[in-house]
């Protein structure tokens, strides 16, 4: 296919820019239908004398329906929209970049999707399809998967879809009360088992605990049971965060975030902040899933991306486990701007 892409090229430069733009603007339809001209201009960053003209056409060809309350697209559109993916991958480069990417993080699986989802909603709504896709193709049986809180996962709750002949288990990978209650993993996860006709268990502990706090919880039987079925699942999804930004969300107290500071942290996850290398500068004290338990995890998935993210994400890379990265197209090209290998 690629040597095809790059004769169309050639040829028909302008064709495949058309083609490109009438994929985005489908792709935009699917994911905010109904929506409104202006809306879809704002969204994908055309003029409304464009979109008006392509949508014209697009309505023509039966792919688009145009109604009072807003603009839908048909089934016939779905269809093209399913149809082109591959190909749009290859004529944005989309392929290359992921190889590339595998090669330099030494990970099994990089799935990435166009744009930047700090700038663009409906990218992070493409990562979170993207993960429940690669969910539904990878596992035929029953699994329990953790997963962790944070607007990435949010993204991801938001997406999914049950999946077929299998009603997975969905349980927090680690306590979050005092986080915006929407990106709780708590929340995160009985809003996926419900979207899923899974099943859920919950984890009532805050985050972070005093030492205090930790060693009376960790004694309770209730929480034993459901750390037990945590530490045992069978696939985690978590995102990664900037680590200034996640130590203001959690109110982290300023002396903390003074060290992070001085250490030059750059990411966080799992509770645990990493500086450029790697290293781990700080520590969450926390009750769920920790760095060392990933070894014994069948498949870890990190979903992460966005322009903010790319130093984070390459952080977390030289020592947290993951199997699966779900990126976006900004943070791919950061990841691969960097001059020195990931050494794992």
């Amino acid at each position: 296919m690629r040597d095809l892409v790059e004769l169309q090229k050639k040829l028909y430069p302008d064709l495949l820019e058309v083609i490109q733009q009438r994929y985005v603007i489908l792709n935009t339809l699917a994911l905010f239908q109904p929506i409104g001209r202006r809306g879809l201009s704002e969204r994908t960053n055309l003029t409304e004398r464009n979109v008006r003209g392509e949508i014209d056409f697009l309505h023509a060809q039966g792919l688009v329906d145009v109604t009072t309350k807003g603009m839908h697209i048909t089934k016939e559109g779905r269809l093209v929209i399913d149809q082109l993916a591959d190909f749009m991958r290859e004529i944005t480069g989309l392929s290359v970049l992921e190889k590339q990417l595998q090669d330099k993080l030494h990970i099994e699986n990089v799935m990435i999707v166009p744009g930047d989802s700090d700038q663009h909603d409906w990218v992070k709504k493409e990562m979170g399809k993207a993960c429940i896709s690669f969910l539904g193709s990878r596992f035929s049986t029953n699994q329990t998967i953790a997963v962790t809180g944070g607007t990435t996962m949010a993204a991801v709750a938001d997406e999914m879809t049950p999946f077929e002949h299998t009603s997975h288990l969905f349980v927090p990978a680690r306590g979050g009360i005092g986080e915006k209650v929407e990106n709780q993993a708590n929340t995160i996860v009985s809003k996926m088992a419900v979207k899923a006709k899974g099943d859920y268990r919950l984890l009532y502990v805050p985050d972070p605990l005093s030492e205090t706090s930790y060693q009376t919880m960790i004694k309770e039987p209730s929480i034993i049971e459901v750390l037990q079925i945590i530490k045992d699942s069978d696939v985690i999804l978590h995102g990664i965060g900037e680590a200034i930004t996640m130590a203001k969300r959690r109110k982290t107290e300023e002396s903390v975030v003074q060290h992070l500071e001085a250490n030059q942290a750059v990411s966080e996850a799992f509770g645990y902040y990493f500086n450029e290398n790697g290293d781990v500068v700080h520590k969450v004290r926390t009750i769920g899933i920790h760095l060392d338990d990933l070894a014994s995890i069948g498949c870890v998935v990190t979903i992460a991306g966005g322009g903010t993210k790319g130093k984070a994400i390459s952080s977390y890379f030289r020592q947290g486990k993951s199997n699966v990265l779900i990126t976006d197209e900004v943070a791919a090209e950061q990841i691969l701007r960097e001059n020195s290998p990931l050494n794992k």
